[in-house]
């Protein structure tokens, strides 16, 4: 489930990295509350399915496919889907979901990807490019596994939604640079600590353009409609159909 921060830091930890983002620790919990939370289930799968259209026989990746709800989804609509994660423990859950032929393999984009040139008609990063401090690498292989006139789909953290809460919180963040942030999420009863590197949207599109890619949409989704009724409390001081959360973004490769 996305959250929105609660401790924004100005300086690199020096912590062993692996105290960050262990989602195997709370891959249980994780899993059931993105099932039903608002931000997950009622807003950002509606909206990237919504973007990604008729996906009927086109080959996609779900570039850190979780526990595969997203997965089931474009499954469901005809594509041929593969799934890839850092997280063993995620990856689980995803097989009790979707069965032991789905096929999933474990991968940190971070670093290269087991696939060859020109596999995927779409890729799908969905709210997982903010974990990573430097897009270029990540997003060179995105492009190299892309067929050419592929998309890939991306949702991340809104930039303006991440500087307003940090401003509501008393920072005083630096909106023009990279920054780092930690979180700490209980979920099933595991607490984890949760890092993220939040950029300004000049970075994000330049990093876009710069790997090869033509920005076809920039998108501020509404939320579907039965959310309302779900999440009264959520939208009591909300007139309209939408609300800042996420940012997302059709990219064409060249």
């Amino acid at each position: 489930m996305a959250r929105m921060p609660t401790m924004p830091e100005d300086h690199v930890e020096t912590a062993h990295p692996s105290r960050f983002n262990d989602y195997d620790s709370i891959a249980e919990g994780y899993t059931a509350e993105n099932e039903t939370s608002l931000l997950n289930a009622y807003y950002e799968r509606p909206a990237m399915l919504e973007l990604a259209g008729d996906v009927t026989g086109r080959r996609i990746l779900d570039a850190g496919c979780g526990s595969g709800p997203l997965f089931a989804e474009l499954r469901d609509r005809g594509a041929n889907v593969t799934g890839i994660d850092a997280s063993a423990g995620m990856l689980e859950m995803a097989r009790q979901r979707l069965g032991t032929d789905a096929d999933l393999r474990v991968a940190d984009l971070a670093s290269p990807l087991p696939f060859p040139d020109d596999t995927f008609d779409d890729v799908i990063a969905s709210l997982v490019l903010h974990y990573l401090e430097d897009w270029e690498p990540t997003l060179a292989e995105l492009r190299r596994v892309l067929k050419p006139g592929g998309r890939l789909l991306v949702s991340v953290e809104h930039p303006f939604c991440i500087t307003l809460w940090q401003h509501m919180a008393g920072k005083k963040p630096k909106y023009f640079e990279t920054r780092i942030r930690t979180d700490e999420w209980t979920m099933g009863g595991q607490t984890a600590q949760m890092r993220f590197w939040d950029r300004p949207l000049h970075a994000m599109t330049e990093a876009f353009t710069a790997a090869g890619f033509r920005i076809s949409v920039i998108s501020e989704p509404p939320f579907v409609p039965e959310a309302r009724e779900l999440f009264p409390e959520e939208f009591r001081e909300i007139t309209g159909t939408r609300f800042l959360s996420f940012l997302f973004f059709v990219l064409e490769a060249g």
